[in-house]
């Protein structure tokens, strides 16, 4: 049941912001265990320096001008493995699939509890 939000420097075209999508639903298939319907994600594109922001150089990672931050809502009780193979999964699917160099691949796993969701008919399935 994740809500991803993923935000691209403008200037690309659909297909791209499709490789991004597909690529980190696919990660998410594979590495978290979702359903393959379970597809709620928000894409939008951002200017490069006035409303994506970030350092050229972070952690000893250099950060250049194709930055693709990828923020995932999930509910909680994946292991850390789990969670390191999602980040690898993301980062190649995104470089082989967008040509989007690994290293401007910027990941941020939120966690939930289960209640914390509804799909729609505001009823809470999960609580």
């Amino acid at each position: 049941m994740p809500l991803v939000r993923i935000s691209h420097p403008s200037g690309k075209t659909n297909d791209y912001a499709n490789a991004l999508s597909k690529g980190v639903h696919t990660a998410l298939v594979q590495a978290f265990g979702i359903p393959e319907d379970d597809y709620f994600q928000i894409v939008t594109e951002h200017l490069t320096g006035k409303e994506l922001r970030y350092p050229e150089n972070f952690l000893g990672i250099k950060h250049g001008k194709e930055v693709v931050f990828v923020q995932i809502t999930a509910a909680e009780g994946r292991t850390v493995e789990q969670k390191k193979t999602l980040y690898k999964m993301i980062a190649e699917l995104l470089n082989e699939n967008a040509d989007v160099p690994q290293s401007d691949v910027i990941i941020n796993l939120v966690e939930t509890k289960k209640e914390n969701w509804s799909f729609g008919n505001g009823v809470a399935l999960f609580a």
